[in-house]
């Protein structure tokens, strides 16, 4: 059966999965201080970085429209798969639903089936990675569906910020636990709970400590390691992300592993410096 999967653009997609052609990006858009920068080819990453940097108010996040998701799906493939940003971040998820109603209404039934990632960034590398194992294997569209559904129950997501810029704008910490925060230089180690909502797992005084804290949170967690592939994203700071994977495949032996640059709006969670790290 021929298969397509459309990864909206939080997600990052390795050079072997463009060069695939199985893959496509559904691109969302933020405006920072009126200006709206499109997640698309056209997408300049430092100069995101220096606007939502130099911005008061928090960046305001625009998913891929539901007529575009309808047009995604309107293709030769039989089977088709959306891969969102956790539902509990993004509408995404829902503009993807709804799309695939939409498209239902227009064309007729199809297999079309939409996967809340309950993750981001490298998360959703991961999934699109497990459907393309799927299909390979030649498992029937629900087969696909279910045993990726268990999958994304599995997945684990870690993240540490380099600056907590961020999440002050958009009310996650007070102003004041942020400029003391700040002042510290006290990193937050996040995760994200099993629906997809961030949480703080911890914190420690400056990034060395933060990575070291975060890859002890890793091992405490991991199950099955020997059939998990640790995946890493980071945002212009590659020798963090070697260091990291580096310890973490020094205390545990991984399917596979590998490291993305992170090159999109995903920036916007991971920022300048930021480590994400997925299994």
């Amino acid at each position: 059966m021929s298969y397509k999967v459309i990864v909206d653009s939080c997600g990052e997609l390795t050079e072997e999965m463009k060069a695939s052609g199985l893959f496509e990006t559904a691109s969302l858009s933020m405006e920072v201080d009126g200006v709206r920068i499109v997640d698309d080819e056209t997408f300049d990453q430092a100069d995101f970085l220096k606007r939502v940097a130099a911005s008061a108010e928090c960046p305001k996040s625009s998913c891929p429209s539901p007529e575009e998701y309808m047009e995604s799906y309107h293709c030769d493939a039989e089977h088709v798969y959306a891969v969102t940003l956790s539902a509990e971040l993004s509408g995404s998820y829902n503009s993807a639903e709804l799309g695939r109603k939409l498209y239902e209404e227009e064309y007729g039934k199809k297999d079309i089936y939409v996967f809340n990632s309950c993750s981001a960034s490298i998360g959703e590398t991961l999934i699109g990675l497990k459907i393309q194992e799927c299909e390979e294997a030649g498992m029937s569209f629900q087969e696909v569906v279910d045993t990726v559904e268990k999958y994304i129950e599995s997945q684990h997501t870690y993240f540490v910020l380099e600056t907590l810029d961020t999440l002050k704008k958009n009310g996650r910490l007070t102003g004041i636990k942020a400029l003391v925060a700040s002042a510290l230089n006290i990193k937050p180690v996040m995760g994200a709970k099993p629906e997809g909502i961030i949480c703080q797992l911890g914190q420690a005084r400056g990034m060395k400590k933060a990575l070291m804290k975060m890859t002890d949170h890793i091992i405490d967690d991991l199950e099955n390691s020997e059939e998990k592939i640790l995946a890493i994203s980071h945002c212009n700071c590659k020798e963090r992300a070697l260091e990291v994977q580096k310890t973490l495949l020094s205390k545990a032996k991984f399917k596979a592993s590998f490291i993305i640059d992170t090159a999109g709006i995903s920036t916007m969670y991971a920022n300048d410096g930021g480590i994400i790290v997925v299994v």
